[in-house]
């Protein structure tokens, strides 16, 4: 078994990572996915929240998902994002600003399509928002 896996994370607008890692960290639709070398075959959804993405034992980078899928084997994890920001590159203050959009879509939505759209929307901003509190 190799000591490093390569990650792939792509976003709709660009390749955002392409790196060997010690280990990834998920945020998978069932819960968190630690993807070491040598991890089993795996397709999986993404849920909005934070990737960690370890080296040297400790977490080097994180980057915002608001979801997608992952798909894993033994010496790739790669992670396909709807969208994809490095944490360090949120701001706090657009963050909230796009909850209360969210929010308010909610609160105006005229049918259940506009609902489900804004419920959507109101998750990945509130795990915007966590990501940088």
């Amino acid at each position: 078994m190799a000591d490093t896996i390569q990650f792939d994370l792509v976003s709709p607008e660009r390749l955002v990572a392409s790196e060997p890692v010690e280990m990834v960290v998920v945020p998978g639709g069932e819960g968190d996915l630690g993807v070491l070398p040598g991890h089993s075959l795996l397709i999986g959804t993404v849920r909005p929240g934070v990737i960690d993405i370890h080296a040297g034992g400790k977490v080097k980078a994180q980057i915002f998902v608001a979801g997608g899928f992952v798909e894993v084997n033994p010496e790739t994890c790669t992670v396909l994002a709807e969208e994809a920001v490095p944490v360090g590159e949120i701001d706090k203050a657009q963050a909230t600003e796009r909850l209360e959009t969210a929010k308010k879509a909610l609160s105006d939505a005229a049918d259940d399509k506009a609902k489900s759209d804004a419920e959507a929307a109101i998750k990945v901003a509130e795990a915007m928002v966590a990501a940088v509190a």
